[in-house]
């Protein structure tokens, strides 16, 4: 039988702020990683305190709960090592931290010294930067603790770790989902994983928090670079796996290496281990999901985690019988159930028979409940009530938006009635250019596809039915309408959607000037077109609900733009 060192990774869900809740997950994760037979359980970062705590690091009180909490934890946790995520606090300076835990005490305290500022990140306006590093003896094993970008630079903590005689890096994060960033994840692992020659286990956290997902898929490293062992996505996860004890030994120097920016120190946790055989343990490699099923797994968690975490119990939207509403409804049925959804339906007289068919099709397709509510009586009262305000007007843009707003009110009456959360069913592509009504179509208390341009509203769509058919085959077939005047299609207003998604994604998330976004394919006009309409909505989409990131530049947190500007270029 092979000497074996067992580690685990705890991949959990954590709640911002529940400091109870996130405590009493984390012993119970301890507790089942040492009965697997674990010598060492790595958790996520901040696991204590929720990621991203925000402003709430600004609150001692909050501050000083956390710390009493991971002590609470260190005196729960024993005959294992544990590695836990916390916010520390120095001479009036909080850290973004990791407690090494061990026989009920905390043993050191990693802090972190790269700090991430940029996109969703802004950890300076909170934290300090560590100014040490710490490896840590646990008889022949030696380890080192790295939070996050701490591990991804040639020259930083992690070569002077290894230099220094660790074998072995656990790497604790908080890397919140996008598409595609899986696969950055695990070159930069495979990277220093390989130069350095040593093993990494890279821990993430899972689950929602607002507007970002954190997707888990914690992974193992092995010394040449192969990633040999992955935690599953976007559900929470304990791996548990064996290494060979002798691929963790390193010929010791007795001298600890420093990077020149970071003091290095040794934290001998037990100079001597007794070491029982273990079993062998058999674990699954997890496969990766594909591109389009990773979005809508991100999609059903986040609406999933926003829902509960927040307390609701059951959402409602309006169906119109659009892609749009259907994919928001499919995902809310997927993520909550079917009897914790329902549809409303607001037929106008521009409605048209085919809408209420799909509406009602897609209701039975998914088993939610779907309620009618007319809004012709209620939108001629308005007209009637404006009249001798609009006298010798034409009908405009107004009336339709009217019809939008009413449709907002009914939602929100059932919100306030029943304490249900109102989706709004607007996409990336729609908010960006304004195509979209405040108080009407943006009401809700969560916006799921905010980050979702409208042709990977299809595709997903397409995938959802290629699981089992639930989105009625005319709705993905139609032309695109709002149905708010005779014979409206939304290319009155739009370029075709696949030209403005590809002008959006360079203009809004790559920050292209409209002269390099023109080419043979997008002509000069229609880019300037779609150019001056995002300029023009800023106002609108800081009013918009919180929605799920999924693309590299979500509209929020982002992408900060100052309502008034006028700067075009």
């Amino acid at each position: 039988m092979t000497e074996n060192w067992r580690i685990a990774i705890a991949q959990i869900n954590c709640t911002v702020g529940d400091f109870r809740g996130n405590s009493a997950k984390i012993i119970e994760y301890a507790r089942k990683a040492r009965g697997s037979g674990a010598d060492i359980v790595v958790f996520p970062e901040l696991a204590i305190t929720g990621c991203p705590p925000e402003d709430l690091l600004l609150k001692p009180k909050f501050i000083e709960d956390n710390i009493r909490a991971v002590e609470e934890v260190a005196r729960s946790i024993k005959d294992i090592v544990a590695v836990v995520g916390f916010v520390d606090r120095d001479n009036g300076k909080i850290y973004n931290s990791a407690s090494v835990i061990y026989d009920h005490e905390i043993k050191g305290v990693c802090r972190k010294t790269l700090l991430s500022n940029y996109g969703v990140f802004d950890e300076k306006r909170y934290f300090s930067s560590g100014d040490e590093s710490l490896i840590f003896k646990l008889g022949e094993l030696i380890f080192g603790v790295n939070i996050c970008e701490y591990t991804w630079f040639d020259e930083g903590p992690t070569a002077s770790q290894a230099a220094s005689g660790a074998a072995l890096i656990l790497n604790i994060n908080t890397s919140p989902y996008q598409a595609g960033k899986i696969k950055v994840r695990e070159e930069i692992v495979s990277h220093h994983a390989s130069i350095n020659r040593v093993f990494i286990f890279y821990v993430n956290l899972v689950g929602g928090q607002d507007e970002l997902v954190f997707d888990g898929q914690s992974m193992v490293c092995d010394n040449t670079g192969a990633i040999i062992a992955r935690a599953a996505a976007f559900s929470e996860d304990l791996l548990v796996i064996d290494i060979p004890k002798n691929e963790l030994i390193k010929e010791q120097t007795g001298k600890l290496e420093t990077d020149g920016a970071t003091k290095l120190e040794m934290i001998t946790l037990s100079e001597n281990v007794e070491y029982a055989d273990k079993p062998a343990i058999t674990w699954h490699q997890r496969e990766m999901l594909n591109p389009v099923a990773e979005v809508y797994k991100a999609l059903e968690l986040g609406l999933h985690d926003y829902v509960a975490k927040n307390g609701f119990h059951k959402v409602t939207l309006g169906l119109s019988g659009g892609i749009d509403s259907a994919i928001v409804a499919t995902l809310a049925a997927d993520a909550l159930g079917k009897d914790h959804v329902t549809g409303v339906f607001m037929p106008s007289r521009y409605t048209s028979k085919e809408s209420e068919e799909d509406a009602r099709e897609l209701a039975a397709n998914l088993g939610i409940e779907l309620l009618t509510v007319p809004i012709d009586d209620v939108y001629m009262a308005y007209i009637s009530t404006l009249l001798p305000l609009f006298k010798n007007r034409k009908e405009d843009i107004t009336e339709e938006n009217i019809q939008a707003r009413i449709r907002g009110n009914i939602l929100m009456a059932l919100s306030n009635k029943f304490g249900w959360l109102v989706l709004a069913a607007g996409n990336k592509s729609e908010m960006s250019v304004g195509y979209s009504t405040l108080y009407g179509d943006m009401a809700g208390g969560f916006a799921v596809i905010k980050d979702v341009p409208k042709t990977l509203v299809y595709t997903l769509s397409a995938y959802r039915n290629s699981l089992g058919p639930v989105i009625p085959q005319r709705i993905l077939d139609k032309e695109p309408t709002a149905e708010l005047r005779p014979g409206q299609k939304d290319r009155d207003t739009l370029p075709p959607y696949e030209t403005l998604d590809s002008i959006l994604k360079a203009y809004v998330e790559e920050d292209k000037h409209p002269e390099e976004i023109t080419s043979s394919f997008l002509a000069k006009d229609v880019v300037i077109q779609v150019s001056r309409m995002v300029d023009g909505s800023e106002f609108k989409r800081r009013q918009s609900p919180p929605g799920i990131k999924i693309t590299p530049k979500a509209l929020g947190k982002d992408r900060r733009m100052p309502i008034t500007n006028r700067y075009r270029g």
